[in-house]
């Protein structure tokens, strides 16, 4: 008779793509209203999963269906500052008619996971579940307190998600003062000897705006030379051809040393068209934290054909680097005239900070452990993330969602992108170093 084998314990790596297949496979699009489905059904799928190992997950919903989970990891030693691993679980939409793969099928094809949330940020929420379960399974404690909060709308700005919980429910983030989440930790190949990973420790700040042109409404047939709609296209065109100066922030200083020491070369930030040129899927990330920007998104006028309207709209999606919005500001309102009225519509503030301490040593060393040739580096994200609410209760924040990526992949282009994406051997790879970073944070 043979002997029964005792039942292979499952870890993180066997959970992760199943785990992130599954939170793609919820749609959770948000149109940045409350016409979407909402988040309350990942809440309760990761509440479910946080459950199952002994937590006691918390589910918080600011507006009907706008839902989010809140969990706390007792530390060895809770006398230590406590570490916050945060995550979003909204996605912008999709349309599956320009998709390879659905984007709510979670397929697996080409030794990857697909599916909207793949990269934005699913993969995260997935590693942090996997990492969480297998630590907890096994009974291996943190070194301090870790808060999880898997949270609603960061794609909207935040509103029924971070800012809700930290407005209304700031005792949930006692004793937090740091914290880790999305759009940081992925690779970057130099060469053979040397792979890059990208931490980010800034972030540019926003103003999405409304603009607003009045004239005169009048007879589509006739002479007409106040044309609210005229003065606001010529305003949006000159904003949308303008190039903002090159600004040198102590980020980017950082980032360019780091890589001009990898490509053997002084980088001058005034000149870095052939620079890009060889960072391939980061180029976009890099470029854009140069300099401020603001790209016109939406146009709006009239009713009729032959009515010449009284007043046009138009939205833009401005954004600033650290220390540079009043600038930004002024460029503003010197590029669209005096006949344009600027109003927000979102606005939230630039992140800084700088690139040292423990917790960055623990980033370095869990990345070396299992790539040899990694080396972290900081950088700049053009967008935003949860980390600015946070910012608020005194926490201070990096992106750091490990990935060792194929150098062919262009990632900066699967962020709200079709067919995103994210490989197989990369989640795995990202909850190897995110245990081990925990170990060590």
């Amino acid at each position: 008779m043979s002997e029964v084998q005792p039942a292979r314990t499952i870890t993180a790596e066997d959970e992760v793509v199943d785990l992130c297949r599954d939170l793609i496979r919820i749609d959770t699009s948000n149109y940045g209203d409350h016409s979407g489905p909402g988040e309350r059904a990942a809440a309760e799928y990761v509440a479910e999963k946080l459950a199952e190992v002994g937590l006691e997950p918390k589910i918080f919903e600011s507006h009907k269906g706008r839902a989010s989970t809140v969990a706390r990891i007792e530390g060895e030693d809770r006398s230590r500052p406590a570490l916050m691993i945060h995550g979003h679980t909204d996605v912008v939409p999709a349309n599956a008619d320009d998709w390879t793969h659905h984007p709510f099928s979670g397929e697996i094809a080409d030794g990857c996971v697909w599916g909207r949330g793949a990269v934005d940020m699913k993969d995260m929420d997935a590693m942090t579940l996997a990492v969480v379960r297998d630590r907890l399974r096994s009974g291996r404690k943190p070194p301090r307190d870790i808060v999880l909060a898997f949270l609603a709308d960061e794609e909207a700005g935040g509103t029924y998600g971070a800012r809700y919980l930290v407005d209304n429910h700031p005792h949930l983030f006692e004793g937090v003062t740091e914290a880790i989440s999305e759009v940081g930790g992925f690779s970057f190949q130099v060469n053979e000897q040397l792979r890059l990973y990208l931490i980010e420790t800034a972030q540019k700040g926003m103003h999405w705006m409304k603009l607003t042109v009045d004239g005169s409404a009048g007879h589509g047939s006739m002479i007409h030379k106040d044309n609210a709609i005229t003065e606001l296209s010529e305003a949006v065109g000159r904003l949308g051809r303008h190039e903002f100066p090159v600004r040198v922030t102590k980020t980017l200083r950082a980032f360019l040393d780091q890589l001009g020491d990898a490509l053997g070369t002084e980088l001058d930030p005034e000149n870095m068209d052939d620079t890009l040129a060889k960072l391939g899927g980061i180029a976009k990330l890099i470029g854009a934290s140069l300099r401020n920007t603001a790209n016109p998104t939406q146009l709006g006028a009239g009713y009729k054909v032959n009515v010449i309207p009284g007043q046009a709209t138009a939205h833009v999606d401005g954004r600033f680097l650290p220390g540079y919005e009043e600038e930004f500001l002024a460029d503003l309102d010197r590029v669209l005239g005096p006949r344009v009225k600027r109003e927000d519509v979102h606005a939230d503030k630039a992140l800084e900070t700088s690139f040292d301490g423990a917790l960055v040593d623990a980033m370095q060393s869990a990345l070396q452990a299992e790539d040899p040739i990694a080396r972290a580096v900081p950088y700049m994200l053009s967008a935003g993330t949860d980390a600015k609410s946070f910012d608020r209760l005194g926490i201070r924040g990096f992106g750091f969602a490990p990935l060792k990526l194929p150098p062919e992949l262009d990632f900066a282009g699967m962020f709200h992108g079709v067919d995103e994406r994210v490989p197989v051997d990369g989640l795995k790879f990202g909850v190897r170093v995110l245990d081990r970073f925990i170990d060590q944070s």
